[in-house]
């Protein structure tokens, strides 16, 4: 199966590229090849003009306790394992201390790294890290990869925070939708919203063997998926077959 997602709300779209850059970030940092780490540090500076929004912070201390509020409602029912509860309230506050108590916007002090940011001011343009331009950056390149690591352990260290609300959030959003078998007639497929609830996120799984592509566009009211399929030029082009598929609202 591959999974497609997409969100209905701005803020779970800044959410899911935030997740989409730790995960790369964590992959290119532990490997030790100098050229993972080039791009480990262009993950890095992603994440920091990301995570300069204004109000992201804000956003997320006030979903994280949203959701703890959500979740406290649930003590005493029979049908809810204490335990489970607990240790996800727990995960939720121990997110919000990390996350409140981190001064300014997450990255904030790598602003003030020169050297660092001496890269980040050349890493955009094409070729602009050559060791003739930046000589330093050349140098910690030859260091050994266990010594890159260790300085990204450092810097990383200081998106933490962030890194953990987002996962924690993302993970009981995803958990809140329930999967559900649906067809596309002809290509096609369009739901109404039901009313009352306010969904952040559509999930699509499909059967991989397919070889098809959604193209999905979605509000508060709707959601509308065109499968497509690579023709040639890798060109998308619509099918006429009908399509099964699950699909996940996740609110």
């Amino acid at each position: 199966m591959i999974l497609y997602e997409y969100p209905l709300q701005e803020r779970i779209r800044t959410y899911l590229r935030l997740e989409h850059l730790f995960v790369r970030l964590n992959q290119l940092m532990s490997r030790v090849d100098a050229l993972d780490h080039h791009f480990a540090l262009v993950t890095l500076f992603e994440i920091m003009d990301v995570a300069a929004r204004a109000d992201l912070k804000s956003d997320l201390l006030k979903d994280l306790d949203k959701q703890k509020h959500a979740l406290e409602g649930y003590r005493g029912n029979p049908a809810i394992a204490e335990g489970v509860l607990n240790e996800v309230i727990d995960g939720l506050d121990q997110c919000f201390s990390a996350l409140n108590n981190q001064p300014g916007k997450a990255g904030q002090s790598l602003t003030e790294n020169d050297w660092l940011m001496s890269i980040r001011s050349r890493i955009g343009i094409p070729g602009g890290t050559c060791e003739f331009d930046l000589p330093s950056y050349y140098a910690w390149q030859h260091k050994t990869g266990v010594t890159r690591q260790d300085d990204f352990a450092v810097w990383t260290g200081t998106l933490a925070p962030l890194s953990g609300a987002v996962h924690l959030l993302l993970k009981l959003l995803r958990d809140s939708g329930a999967p559900q078998k649906v067809f596309a007639s002809a290509g096609q497929f369009q739901q109404n919203l039901p009313q009352g609830r306010t969904f952040l996120l559509l999930r699509v799984a499909l059967d991989s063997s397919l070889e098809l592509i959604p193209e999905i566009s979605g509000n508060r009211l709707m959601v509308s998926i065109r499968w497509m399929r690579l023709g040639d030029g890798q060109r998308p082009q619509a099918v006429t077959d009908d399509v099964a598929f699950e699909l996940a609202l996740c609110a």
